[in-house]
This record gives structure tokens, sequence and C-alpha cells, in this order.
């Protein structure tokens, strides 16, 4: 049974912990959020300490989400054990993080998306900036994700 899950992308300030943020609300909606460990973490170091992007801030708040407390945190080698699935946003965060913990770990690798049936990568909004187009798809991937976890 899937208990820790952790969202991944480049810098740990957009994507990943909007999708971090979003999951424990819909967690903590469903009246079960004692029941998963949820957290993200960052491929690269470019970012680390700092807090969300305050672009994935605003979009969140229009969602009544507050990502208290988060900054950026680089993966690790025993992530690959602590969680269940390491859910990635795109091709190049699959590379990276199986780079970090190790090709042992592949099988709990997994594009967000993909839960929705989708092969496609989300955008990073840090470059197009669309943080609307954003959410949508980490909506659209956690819906699936909640279906596969049948939650």
């Amino acid at each position: 049974m899937i208990k820790s899950i952790c969202f991944i992308c480049h810098g740990n300030i957009c994507r990943s912990p909007m999708a971090e943020f979003m999951f424990k609300d819909m967690l903590t909606q469903r009246g079960i959020s004692d029941m998963f460990l949820v957290e993200s973490r960052a491929t690269s170091t470019e970012e680390i300490g700092n807090p969300p992007h305050h672009g994935a801030v605003l979009k969140l708040a229009q969602y009544g989400i507050v990502p208290f407390g988060k900054t950026a945190i680089q993966l690790k080698r025993t992530d690959g054990e602590k969680y269940d699935l390491l859910i990635v946003m795109d091709d190049a965060n699959i590379r990276n993080t199986l780079r970090i913990v190790g090709d042992r770990y592949s099988g709990k690798v997994k594009k967000l998306l993909s839960f929705a049936g989708i092969e496609r990568s989300i955008a990073d909004p840090w470059y197009t900036n669309n943080f609307d187009e954003t959410y949508d798809d980490i909506k659209e991937g956690l819906d699936g994700l909640a279906k596969y976890l049948d939650i």
C-alpha cells in the first residue's frame, strides 16, 4: 500500500510544492491526511532553502491553499527507500531523480500526468509564467493519482 509520496521537480519552488500542497489539501478534504506522508524535493541545488515562487503561492492562495513553512529541499539518495512513489513533473526529472536515488528505484518513479493517462510533461512556470496551466495540469494528475490510490 502506498503511504509515502514525494513530488519532484527541478528547483522545488513551483511545480513540486504546488503538487505537494494541493495533494495534502485533497487528503485533508477527504479526512485521510494522517494516512500519508507527502513531501516534495528538487533535483537541483539552485533554489535550496528558498520559499515557493510567488506565482505558485498566489495560484494556490486562490484555492485557499497555503504552502506554510515550505522551503526547497534537494532529493537525496536515501529518498529512494523512504518514499513509495517518486512523482516527477517531466522527463529531465526522471533522469535526474534516477541519477540521485539509483536505478533500482526506477519502478517508483512516475510522471504525474501519467496517472491521468497523459504522457506529456507539466510545463515549468518558471519559464512559461503560466501558473494557471501548471495548476490545471497538476490537478488533472492528482485526480488520476487519487483514482490510482483508490482514495
